[in-house]
């Protein structure tokens, strides 16, 4: 049977959707991107913003539509929204046959064969189960990129926050299974591994009884293929000196850190449930770009979290316009059902937070125009990702980008590149997010 599957929400969702493929591959189904063609569609949906929870809901309402016509045998869905409504879902959309939680996606294809034999149930697991396969996945990434899940859920019990009721309590990968998922993506051609989770910097306190990410990055850079590695999600308080010592000392260590601050005011911080100052957030910024020299750091901020002042919307501004992150993203404060800053009063109204998110990111405009500036003139490795309709020209990604959040690099070369080739390329212009350059020579890290 042909399976259509719609992978929504972050990149933790992506690997859970990439792991259910390979799962339904091992049983013998077979994939399709048509919705004409498709007999069973499953939606791993989202629901960490209101914005995601509502593409979610849509996303299973129109698709709902084709099931009551008929034109598919099987409905399903997964991830957080299921784990969440999971009852409700079933209640209201009667064309929903099954609903898999967060803790439960390793059984899609047995759901597939429960609902084609007549059954209409919602499978959920306790949520302190971690999910472990034989490590078969299919990557939606390209091949050449894939990210690689090394924790599960979190307790760091931010107030605005419902992953730990939907994802659970944080769990480790162990590190043996790890290396052995990143042996089997590199064999098959991936030269990029991203780590992820909710939090990576805590990873193996559970495990191992301390903080072992260093470790787990070590073994890593060891797996023969991998050319880049990069770490995102690392909350900045949790920053500690052997993680730091490792990004200095091994070379497939991209120099870029994704540390999401979220505030600067002591006041908002604290309600936020965050466990740092801005005076510790200064001390780690400025300890990051004296140890690793040329780091591109990523943050992201909420404006808006109830009784935000506008005092503290300005503090929040300035420190943005010190501190010149290299990369950054701004959410407006979405108030979440059952966390306990949507139950604070002081709610800021939606045109306040929509022009406060506004100011944030034109001022980082500013600055990321002039971080772009700042690289015309200088040469450095490129991953190509892909050519660009028509033209002599490619799409690349230097190590001060992540994949789908990050700028890009437009190559012009007359040479023939595939993606994932590494080239060394020369940056000749600037624009507001993007690079532009020429190719200096092929094969970068060619032996």
């Amino acid at each position: 049977m042909k399976v259509l599957f719609v992978s929504l929400g972050c990149d933790k969702n992506l690997v859970d959707s990439e792991v259910m493929l390979g799962i339904l591959e091992k049983r013998g189904y077979s994939f399709t991107d048509d919705e004409e063609e498709a007999e069973v569609i499953v939606i791993n949906t989202c629901c960490f913003i209101g914005d995601a929870k509502e593409e979610s809901v849509n996303t299973i309402l129109e698709i709902a539509d084709w099931r009551r016509e008929g034109r598919v045998k099987a409905l399903i869905v997964t991830g957080c929204l299921g784990e969440r409504y999971r009852q409700e879902i079933l209640d209201e959309v009667e064309e929903v046959d099954a609903v898999l939680g967060t803790a439960s996606y390793d059984r899609i294809a047995d759901a597939i064969d429960r609902v084609l034999q007549g059954e209409r149930f919602v499978q959920t697991d306790d949520l302190s189960r971690l999910v472990r396969t034989d490590g078969r996945r299919i990557l939606t990434t390209g091949g050449h990129y894939a990210y690689l899940k090394i924790a599960e859920g979190c307790q760091k019990g931010c107030t605005y926050c419902i992953i730990p009721k939907v994802r659970g309590k944080f769990r480790s990968v162990p590190m043996e299974d790890l290396v052995a998922e990143a042996a089997k993506l590199c064999e098959d051609g991936v030269k990029e591994l991203i780590l992820v989770a909710q939090e990576t910097t805590l990873y193996g306190v559970d495990l191992y009884g301390k903080k072992m990410l260093h470790e787990l990055i070590r073994r890593l850079c060891a797996v023969p293929g991998l050319y880049w590695l990069r770490i995102l999600y690392c909350y900045p308080e949790e920053l500690y000196d052997e993680l730091i010592q490792v990004m200095k000392e091994e070379k497939k260590v991209c120099r870029y850190l994704d540390i999401p601050i979220q505030h600067v005011s002591g006041r908002i911080l604290k309600l936020m449930g965050r466990k740092t100052t801005k005076a510790k957030l200064e001390e780690n910024i400025a300890k990051l770009r004296a140890q690793v020299p040329d780091i591109a750091l990523r943050t992201t901020l909420i404006c808006g979290f109830p009784t935000e002042t506008e005092e503290e919307h300005e503090e929040l501004m300035e420190f943005i316009d010190r501190m010149e992150f290299d990369r950054l993203g701004v959410f407006s404060y979405s108030p979440e059902e059952g966390t306990i800053a949507a139950g604070m009063e002081g709610q800021i109204p939606e045109e306040v937070k929509e022009r406060r998110m506004e100011e944030l990111m034109e001022l980082q405009q500013e600055i990321a125009f002039d971080k772009a500036q700042e690289m015309i003139g200088r040469e450095l490795p490129v991953m190509i990702e892909g050519q660009v309709s028509g033209e002599n020209a490619y799409v690349a990604r230097t190590y001060k980008d992540a994949p789908n959040v990050d700028g890009y690099l437009f190559l012009q070369t007359d040479e023939v590149l595939m993606s994932g080739d590494f080239v060394r390329a020369r940056v000749t212009k600037a624009l507001e997010y993007d690079l532009i350059g020429e190719m200096v020579y092929a094969d970068e890290f060619a032996e």
